[in-house]
Formats: C-alpha cells, sequence, structure tokens
C-alpha cells in the first residue's frame, strides 16, 4: 500500500509536553489543514518511529490518542487511517450553526493562504507577453531559434541582463559573467553545487531561507547559522564562527530586505562583510530576491555592486516581475572558473534554457513594457502595503511589533508575548487562514514572528483575515 504523506516533525525538547502527545498533536495539524485527508493511510508504527527517530511505543502511544479522540481508526490488518467523521467538523457544527449557509460556506471557502511573498498574478503583462510570442513565431528567422542554443542562455538576452545590473543596481559586469536559470532557486543549486564540495561550511542568516539552505546541504556542506538583528547579519557572530571553523567558503545573505525578516543590512555590516570575505578568501552569495519593488527614494545597492567585494556570486530573478509561473532567473559573478563550471553542469541536466521565452521577454524590456510594468505594479503593492499598515495598526497594535517596509511584498509582526505556534497555526486553518509556520525560517529554534505577504491577496481577504489573525493572536498573548 502507498504512503506518500510524510510527517514533518521535529521534537521540541524546551516543551514540557510528552513526545508522544507532540506527535499527535502535529499529525492533527495536518489532518485540519487538508493534508491528511479522510481515508489516508498513515504509516506503520515502525516505519514512522524510524522515520522520526524515537522509540516504536512512542508513535503507538501518538496513534492510541489519535484513535481515543477519534482522529484516526484502525483497521485490522490494514493499518491506521485518516477518519472519515473528522472530530473538527462536529466541532463546527456543535458551536452552534448546524446546516445553515453561513456554516457551509466556511467549509467550501478557498484557503485564505499567506505565502512567502509572491507577486499578484492577475496584474501580470499577459497580454503583452503573448503578443510577443505571437510575433517571435511569425519571425523569418524563426527556425534558427528551434535548435540547441547556448547552455547558460541568450547572448542578447544577457546582455540585457548584464546592462540592467549595470545601470540600475551600480554592477560592473558584462553578458559573459551572467547565466540564465530557470528561476533562482535553480541559480542557488547550480552555486552550491559547482561551489561547494563535501566537508565545507557555509554561513547562513537565522532565521533564514531554507530552500537556500537546502541547496547547501545537497552539495555537502554544512550549515554555520549567524543571528539577525534590526541592521541585518550579525558580523560579531561571523567572527565568531571564522574563529571556530577552518572550512567556511561562503556566506549567504539577503541584504536588500532579509528574508524573513525584511531588514536592511546597514551601509556597516556591508562594509565590514566584505572586508571579512576578502581577508578569508570566502565567496559571498547574494541573493536579491525582490529588488524591483521599492517604495521609497530608491533601492540599496547589492554588496555585489561594491567593488572592493572580490569573491561574489549574485542571484536575481524576473518571475516576480513578468509572471510568477514563467520561471527566469539568474547568476552574476566574476569567478569565470565557476561560471564555466554551471555551465558544463547545466549541460547535464537541462542542455539549455527557454530560447523562445527568453527572446519574448527580451521584447517586452526594449518595447519598454517590463519597465512600464514594473511602474504599475510598484503603486498597485504600495496601495497594499498601506492598506495592510492600517489593519495591523487597527487590530494588531497592542499584541504584536511590527513596521513600515520600504518594499518587497511582505510584513514581519513579532507577538509581545512568546506563542506557540502550533496551536496558532492550527487555530488559524480552523478560520481557512493558512501562514507559514516561523519553524520554517529557523535553524535551531522556533523563532516568535511570522511573516505576512500581501501581494496575491485580495483587499477583502487581507481586511477579513488580518482582523481573524489578530483575534486568534490575542486568545493566545492574554
Amino acid at each position: 500500500m502507498l504512503r506518500p504523506w510524510k510527517l514533518e516533525f521535529e521534537i521540541d525538547k524546551k516543551l514540557e509536553k510528552a513526545v508522544y502527545l507532540q506527535i499527535a498533536d502535529t499529525i492533527i495539524v495536518d489532518i485540519r489543514s487538508g493534508r491528511l485527508k479522510a481515508g489516508d493511510a498513515l504509516p506503520g508504527s515502525r516505519n514512522l518511529a524510524l522515520m522520526l527517530k524515537v522509540n516504536r511505543n512512542t508513535v503507538v502511544e501518538a496513534y492510541q490518542v489519535l484513535i481515543n479522540e477519534e482522529w484516526v481508526i484502525s483497521k485490522e490488518r490494514k493499518g491506521i487511517f485518516v477518519s472519515d467523521k473528522l472530530p473538527l467538523l462536529r466541532e463546527r457544527l456543535s458551536a452552534g450553526h448546524p446546516n445553515t449557509e453561513e456554516n457551509s460556506f466556511a467549509f467550501n471557502r478557498p484557503l485564505i493562504n499567506f505565502d512567502d511573498g509572491h507577486p499578484d498574478s492577475k496584474i501580470a503583462p499577459v497580454t503583452e507577453l503573448a503578443r510577443a510570442y505571437r510575433q517571435i513565431f511569425n519571425r523569418k528567422a524563426k527556425w534558427q531559434m528551434m535548435g540547441y542554443g547556448n547552455e547558460h542562455g541568450d547572448m542578447e538576452f544577457r546582455k540585457t541582463i548584464s546592462q540592467m545590473l549595470n545601470h540600475q543596481r551600480g554592477m560592473h559586469i558584462d553578458e559573459n559573467e551572467v547565466s540564465i536559470t530557470r528561476g533562482s532557486q535553480m541559480a542557488m543549486f547550480l552555486t552550491a553545487q559547482c561551489l561547494l564540495k563535501t566537508g565545507d561550511q557555509v554561513i547562513v542568516e537565522n532565521p533564514g531561507y531554507k530552500p537556500a539552505w537546502k541547496a547547501f546541504e545537497y552539495a555537502g556542506a554544512e550549515l554555520l547559522p549567524a543571528a539577525v538583528d534590526e541592521e541585518g547579519i550579525s558580523i560579531k557572530n561571523i567572527e565568531k564562527l571564522l574563529t571556530k571553523n577552518k572550512n567556511i567558503k561562503a556566506i549567504y545573505i539577503t541584504p536588500h530586505r532579509q528574508y524573513p525578516t525584511t531588514v536592511t543590512l546597514s551601509l556597516a555590516r556591508r562594509l565590514e562583510l566584505i572586508e571579512l570575505s576578502n581577508k578569508h578568501e570566502i565567496t559571498i552569495i547574494e541573493d536579491d530576491y525582490d529588488n524591483e519593488f521599492h517604495f521609497g527614494y530608491r533601492p540599496i545597492l547589492p554588496v555585489s555592486s561594491f567593488a572592493a567585494l572580490n569573491r561574489y556570486v549574485y542571484v536575481g530573478t524576473l518571475s516576480k516581475v513578468v509572471a510568477p509561473a514563467l520561471r527566469i532567473g539568474y547568476l552574476a559573478s566574476k569567478n569565470m572558473n565557476l561560471i564555466q563550471k554551471i555551465g558544463d553542469l547545466r549541460k547535464i541536466i537541462d542542455v539549455q534554457g527557454d530560447v523562445i521565452m527568453e527572446q519574448a521577454v527580451l521584447q517586452l524590456i526594449k518595447e519598454g513594457a517590463v519597465k512600464k510594468h514594473i511602474k504599475k505594479a510598484t503603486v498597485h503593492y504600495k496601495n497594499k502595503r498601506d492598506l495592510v499598515y492600517d489593519l495591523l495598526e487597527k487590530n494588531m497594535k497592542d499584541i504584536a511589533d511590527f513596521t513600515l517596509p520600504e518594499g518587497g511584498l511582505a510584513f514581519w509582526i513579532v507577538p509581545k508575548k512568546h506563542l506557540n505556534w502550533d496551536v496558532v497555526t492550527a487555530l488559524l486553518l480552523e478560520k481557512n487562514i493558512h501562514i507559514i509556520h516561523p519553524k520554517q525560517y529557523s535553524y535551531d529554534h522556533i523563532i516568535n514572528g511570522f511573516r505576512l505577504s500581501y501581494g496575491s491577496l485580495s483587499e477583502e481577504q487581507l481586511e477579513e483575515s488580518i482582523k481573524n489573525i489578530s483575534e486568534v493572536l490575542k486568545t493566545q498573548v492574554q
């Protein structure tokens, strides 16, 4: 029998709650969220115990709790299955609204999802992009684009990207130092595979961006977390790590708007970081994931734009600008040996990128359609940001701390008291609201804060959900 579901669980030793109850409650959260559905099979107690590295009796006790509370049922000689009669349904019905339109709507309305900070696909320049595609296929030389191209991407497209980086972000590179990828995550993976080897170490921001961490770990590297405060990654922490460790090869940063906290790395720390990078011959991997949407005077220039920096890989994306479904990322570096390795690896796994898509986006850039869209989108997101700030001021200022971000598509919310985030996320799911669990940002502990993205949500969804989130938080901070 196939059991594709996998429990995402880490034992929290700080909690007084027994481990078997932590396991049971984590499974309940997955059932409430819809990740586990009625009739789904759970792993056998022996297999789950091996997966979680706990005693089998601990899993048996967790399953017994779930059976007693009727979340799951045991079928003889078949296994454990999610119950068809979930107690969550009875809890809501017993609240006093059986068979009413209001109650029916609560079960069927779509989930309000606070994602990482995705853009609003409804304002993407789809019409312009479709027109560009049609024009490309009507060209006389269209057959020349049907063959294999360069593993780093179309040369003219790379030249345009390098010009954009030089003119708008203060960098000094040419098209040969740019490689186009299918999204920034692919750029991160290629960089990790070609820069790192087993036994190397990478300093990362804590809290930070776990998909990038996974790329480094997959390359065999060990992660060394450095704390983040109101000025960005801690230089003192980095210096301590450099003193204690001898195999540090890279430092991964999101300095423009740190993920997830949105703070900007201060100028003083940027200069100190460059000095440390040069002194210890460490590569700075800079992830500039949302540079385009800035509401102040101008975006802070990348660390990679400083002429004094000797070693860097700069990673960016156009997916948020053009359309999220189109995977357009890129990386830039002065390290030509690294660029060559990345090209060689790219040929093995993907041969080349999407030449037609690159040509279409290139045409939009040349026509000024991308610039026009960014200008329009910036106004759109600024209005949303201001709305969210007003809603937060109205609903959360007494229970949480937050600041008005100068750009990007998310706020960072820090409750004034430490909360049990398993309980908070479960209660929000009952209100059809999903936020990313804070454990997804942290290396070694659950940070007391969450990322409130607003780019992809409507004004009505934001108004409703922020009010509901504040109500849930108030029940937990009192």
